[in-house]
């Protein structure tokens, strides 16, 4: 099943199990806590994860970390090259087959993933591990800055 289609069903489900209907779709943020477990690490802000949203159905999707930006994969230069692997190999170290906690969880800008605060078992918010980590930077939604010619913001490099 595509991606977009595991999250609206997600959602859909969700709505239906949780809050009783039609009146669910209309929601905009689901609070949580909602434990999902995680599949793999696509990038420094994405994480592909199953959850189980009643006995017997699970759905996967992907879950980008509010609010941060990660450097891209897809790079523009050798900086944020180096900058989102290390984003990345260290959200692996952490979650890896990890339970998580998805909270505060919408739909993401983006078709086929949602967004949502994610926190580790221990209560730990890795958006604010990234962050204190120099990988990241906070992001609200606006046009998001280069990597490549900033040389301020998520410094930390391997």
């Amino acid at each position: 099943m595509a991606a977009n289609h595991r999250s609206f069903l997600f959602f859909l489900l969700l709505g239906f199990g949780v809050l009783g209907g039609l009146p669910a779709l209309a929601v905009e943020t689901l609070p949580g806590p909602v434990a999902a477990h995680v599949l793999r690490v696509v990038d420094g802000d994405t994480l592909a994860v199953r959850v189980r949203i009643w006995p017997g159905h699970q759905v996967e999707t992907l879950v980008r970390l509010k609010g941060i930006d990660a450097p891209e994969l897809k790079a523009r230069c050798e900086r944020e090259r180096v900058l989102a692997h290390a984003a990345l190999d260290f959200l692996e170290a952490r979650t890896a087959k990890a339970t998580i906690w998805l909270n505060d969880i919408r739909f993401g800008k983006y078709a086929g993933r949602v967004l949502a605060r994610v926190t580790m078992a221990s209560g730990a918010d890795l958006s604010d591990q990234l962050l204190a980590a120099g990988l990241v930077r906070n992001y609200a939604g606006a046009r998001r800055a280069s990597w490549c010619n900033d040389t301020n913001a998520a410094t930390a490099a391997p």
